[in-house]
């Protein structure tokens, strides 16, 4: 049976959150809009938010959201002993695992007066540059596939994946490593590791010329790159960047260089710098770091001494009342251990300064005038590990 029809109803009024009303941005009557990118993980490196108002394809504005993945771990920390709080320190930047538990065994150290064995010192380096590479190869796989080149990301893999299987060996874990203890490092290193070393060497300078080959001169990386999130010397300093994000900027600090720890100081390597600060510099100081990696592992390997990798274990370690730092160069810059004590077992407060957060402040600022895809390559070569800022 037909009825007659009624009159339509208007349609309801859209609403956005408060903040994100459309409206008119040019004389074209172009208007402005948000797009979410994120939180999805593998897009992102890591659970990041970033909100990203558009004028077209045009960044105007980036506004990352984190915390997503807090863990409260420096609070974690004051419940803990100075040991249990190492494996925590592995879980931040789960690229640096074995760097940041250096930096934590270095301020406990420094506070009891612990000496490090000569074979404990050459480990720790060996170690940490191994590290350095295989953080680098991750990256570097992740950025071409960015890009999408994902053979970039089969390759990068394929090497990184003999440096971990050498750290399984070392101390059972792939990923959320821990082996440095106070004093030296929880076990020693198996016969084979110095020609296992000696064998990653060899292939990493072929390597590296294939990876050149493959995407460093590729028209496609270059345009995506060059004059891409230029981030200027004053600018990076003012922000607090640190590592190859500051380096490719022309800030000239390593702690390795200057300010060495360990037996840094012994051996002959190059601080990489960029001129521009743009995502091509950032590219370029990364793969430069691994050649100077390699560098220090030949050198290391070739006067390997024997002898304990351990000082004399405590049962405890109690530290003196008073506040102690240490600093150490991660695969993305700085880390820094600050503890305060007040002569318990435990830390009356334990901060960490890593480098991830200053390393993720300009991002608005680098983005800004550029397109999504800018977005995307900019985010890649800033090289960030999120839950080393969702602490």
């Amino acid at each position: 049976m037909n009825t007659p029809s009624s009159p339509s109803a208007p349609a309801p009024e859209h609403r956005l959150p408060p903040g994100f009303a459309l409206h008119a941005s040019g004389a074209d009557g172009s208007q402005e809009y948000f797009l979410n990118m994120g939180p999805q993980h593998p897009s992102t490196h890591g659970v990041l938010k970033l909100v990203v108002r558009l004028d077209g394809e045009t960044v105007v504005e980036v506004v990352p959201h984190l915390g997503f993945i807090h863990r409260a771990i420096e609070k974690m920390g004051e419940s803990e002993t100075y040991v249990q709080y190492l494996h925590l320190t592995d879980r931040m930047d789960y690229l640096s695992s074995h760097i940041n538990n250096l930096g934590v065994c270095m301020a406990i150290e420094k506070a009891m007066g612990i000496g490090v064995p000569e074979r404990g010192e050459y480990i720790r380096v060996m170690v940490s540059e191994l590290q350095r590479i295989q953080s680098h190869l991750l990256w570097w796989g992740a950025f071409g596939m960015d890009l999408g080149a994902v053979t970039a990301f089969l390759y990068g893999f394929k090497e990184r994946e003999k440096i971990t299987a050498l750290f399984e060996d070392l101390c059972g874990a792939r990923l959320t490593m821990n082996y440095f203890r106070p004093g030296g490092s929880n076990a020693d290193v198996p016969e084979n590791f110095i020609p296992r070393v000696l064998e990653i060497v060899e292939e990493m300078k072929f390597t590296l010329d294939e990876f050149n080959a493959l995407l460093s001169a590729n028209p496609i990386t270059i345009s995506r790159t060059q004059g891409v999130g230029a981030l200027s010397r004053e600018r990076a300093i003012s922000y607090g960047c640190s590592g190859p994000v500051a380096r490719a900027s022309g800030v000239n600090f390593d702690v390795r260089r200057h300010a060495p720890y360990s037996i840094y100081d012994r051996f002959e390597f190059d601080v990489p710098l960029g001129q521009n600060g743009d995502c091509y510099d950032r590219y370029r100081v990364r793969m430069e770091e691994m050649r100077q990696s390699v560098r220090i592992l030949e050198q290391a390997a070739a006067s390997f001494p024997e002898g304990p990798h351990r000082a004399k274990e405590k049962p405890v370690y109690k530290l003196p009342a008073g506040s102690y730092f240490s600093s150490v160069e991660t695969a993305r810059g700085m880390f820094g251990t600050y503890i305060v004590s007040d002569g318990g077992l435990k830390p009356y407060r334990i901060k960490s300064r890593s480098p991830n957060l200053s390393n993720l402040a300009p991002i608005a600022e680098m983005a800004a005038g550029g397109k999504i895809a800018d977005l995307v390559a900019i985010l890649s070569t800033l090289d960030i590990i999120v839950p080393d800022i969702d602490r």
